[in-house]
């Protein structure tokens, strides 16, 4: 499987999307510990709350870019497809 250019930069959106969310949490952590000490549902503190957030916001996306990639990666395939059924 190749990546093109397209691909890399949707990439790369993504990644300095989550990079400033989770630099977003770290500064917090550092600078206002109390702000996330505040007990959320089922009575678990908000930084807890917040990491499993991230984690999960990893994950969908890694889901998104995979299918972004995968409709992409068809229409180029379907794209090359039809232009060498025209020239045979």
């Amino acid at each position: 499987m190749t990546i093109n250019r397209s691909q890399q930069q949707i990439g790369l959106v993504l990644f300095f999307f989550y990079l400033l969310l989770y630099g977003g949490f770290v500064l917090l952590m550092a600078f206002d510990v109390e702000r996330l000490q505040a007990l959320g549902p089922a009575r678990i503190n908000l930084a807890v709350w917040s990491g499993f957030g991230l984690i999960v916001l990893a994950l969908v996306l890694a889901l998104v870019y995979g299918w972004i990639c995968r409709t992409t990666g068809a229409e180029e395939n379907g794209d090359a497809a039809a232009a060498g059924e025209d020239t045979e």
